[in-house]
C-alpha cells in the first residue's frame, strides 16, 4: 500500500505526540505545511511532520509543564514567553510569590509559546518581542487569527525600538505594551484584576448551579 503524502490533523497530532489543538496552532503558524481541500478539510504534508519528528528539541516541547496537585479551579494561569534565561527565572520567582499565587508556565520563544498555548488555557500571556526562531511578532500575528484566544489578556514587555512597537500597536491594537525594564508592580496590578474577575465569574457560575 502506497503511503499518502499527507495526513489529517488528528493523524499528525498522533504522530507527533501532541494535542490536536497544538497541531492546529502549528499549521496556523506555518510550522507544519498544510492546506484545505475544497470540502474544507485540512491536510498536512507528511514530509513536514517527519521533519519535525527529526527535531531533537521536539521531545522537550511535547511534555506539558507540571501542575501543582492542589490547583484551585479559579487559579490564574499565566504564560511567560521570554528568551533571556535569567529574566525568565525572575519572572517565575516573582509571579509565583504574588499573594494570589498564580500558576506560571514559561516558554523561550514563539514556537514554544504556541506549544504551551495548545496544551493549556491561559488567562494571561506576558511576552517579549525579539526572540530567536519564531519571535513575538509572528506568534501574536498567529494568535490574532484564532478566535479561541480572544479572551486571553496579552501583555508585551519589550525593549524593541519605538518603530517596531508602533507597528505592533497598529496591527494588534488590543495588546497591552510595557517597556523594559520590567515593572512588576504594574504587572501585578493587571494580573490581580484578572484574578478578581476570574473569581467573580467562578462564584457567579457556581451560584447558578
Amino acid at each position: 500500500m502506497v503511503k499518502r503524502s499527507y495526513c489529517t490533523t488528528r493523524e499528525a497530532a498522533q504522530l507527533l505526540g501532541i494535542s490536536v489543538r497544538t497541531a492546529q496552532l502549528w499549521c496556523e503558524s506555518g510550522l507544519l505545511e498544510a492546506w484545505k481541500t475544497q470540502g474544507g478539510h485540512r491536510r498536512i504534508s507528511r514530509h513536514s511532520v517527519e521533519r519535525l519528528l527529526a527535531d531533537a528539541d521536539l521531545t522537550l516541547l511535547q511534555q506539558p509543564q507540571e501542575r501543582h496537585l492542589s490547583q484551585r479551579e479559579n487559579q490564574l494561569q499565566i504564560l511567560v514567553v521570554e528568551d533571556d534565561v535569567i529574566l525568565l527565572k525572575i519572572y517565575q520567582d516573582v509571579l509565583s510569590n504574588w499573594p494570589f499565587a498564580p500558576l506560571v508556565s514559561t516558554a523561550s520563544n514563539g514556537f514554544e509559546g504556541l506549544v504551551r498555548l495548545g496544551q493549556t488555557s491561559f488567562d494571561l500571556m506576558i511576552t517579549d518581542l525579539m526572540m530567536p526562531g519564531m519571535d513575538g511578532f509572528e506568534m501574536l500575528q498567529t494568535l490574532a487569527k484564532l478566535p479561541e484566544f480572544d479572551n486571553m489578556k496579552v501583555i508585551v514587555v519589550s525593549g524593541a525600538e519605538e518603530g517596531e512597537i508602533s507597528q505592533l500597536r497598529q496591527t494588534l491594537p488590543d495588546t497591552h505594551i510595557l517597556r523594559k525594564p520590567v515593572n512588576f508592580e504594574q504587572l501585578r496590578g493587571i494580573a490581580a484584576e484578572l484574578q478578581w474577575q476570574k473569581e467573580v465569574n467562578h462564584n457567579r457560575t457556581h451560584s447558578n448551579v
